[in-house]
């Protein structure tokens, strides 16, 4: 069991890689086609809070790339700098994203609340799970191993929360690009892709949490006495 568990970690390893490489790609490409409108992501996103009556979520640019998030304790939409700046499809896309984690949170979108009331537990399990696992099996203490295994739990849980919460995001971004008459329909298709790799990520990242418990599981023997 720990070998095929082992292999599955592998396989999604790559498979995140994979799907990486297509956002980093998808993201790029679009990158270099201007809306038909010529507006910036900031412009689109501060259009977008405006018309939902959030004048006091402020848009800010951010240093790096792919950076772009929601801040819900400020307030505040946060762009990457070439995003905040840049009239392309592929900046409209994140940014209208972005807007929708705002939307969600001023309307109390249920899972939004319930993610951020697991990220505690979700921020002490990737830290602290996988270090008691491993100190448990070097010490040969399985409770405190198990302990760990319980806490990394709690890290799946959030990522699987997390994938609603990022679908219904980028499912109100199209919304907003198509119904404010920011996009074209020719133009849909592209946002809609950037959105969907994006997305893609995320089920990744569960993908890995689940393969890595599984592993740890195996090597606890949890799965029945593992040969010696």
């Amino acid at each position: 069991m720990d070998t095929l568990a082992f292999l599955l970690m592998i396989l999604v390893f790559v498979a995140s890689l994979a799907i990486q490489g297509g956002l980093q790609a998808t993201f790029a490409r679009y990158s270099r086609v201007a809306n038909s409108r010529g507006l910036t992501g900031a412009e689109v996103a501060r259009a977008i809070l405006d018309a939902h009556g959030l004048t006091h979520v402020r848009v800010e640019p951010v240093p790096g790339a792919l950076t772009d998030h929601y801040d819900p304790q400020a307030k505040a939409v946060r762009l990457s700098e070439p995003n905040y700046a840049s009239p392309s499809l592929a900046a409209l896309a994140v940014a209208a994203h972005e807007v929708g984690h705002a939307v969600q949170d001023a309307r109390g979108y249920a899972w939004l609340r319930v993610r951020a009331s697991l990220l505690p537990a979700a921020s002490l399990g990737s830290n602290l799970g996988p270090i008691l696992v491993l100190a448990g099996l070097f010490l040969g203490a399985l409770g405190l191993a198990k302990l760990g295994l319980y806490l990394y739990l709690a890290v799946a849980l959030f990522q699987l929360i997390t994938l609603p919460v990022e679908f219904d995001a980028s499912k109100r971004a199209l919304e907003f690009l198509r119904r404010m008459g920011f996009l074209r329909p020719e133009e849909m298709g592209p946002a809609r892709q950037v959105l969907t790799w994006a997305a893609l990520t995320y089920v990744a990242a569960l993908a890995g949490s689940l393969a890595t418990i599984l592993y740890y599981a195996s090597l606890l023997g949890l799965f029945g006495r593992r040969e010696e």
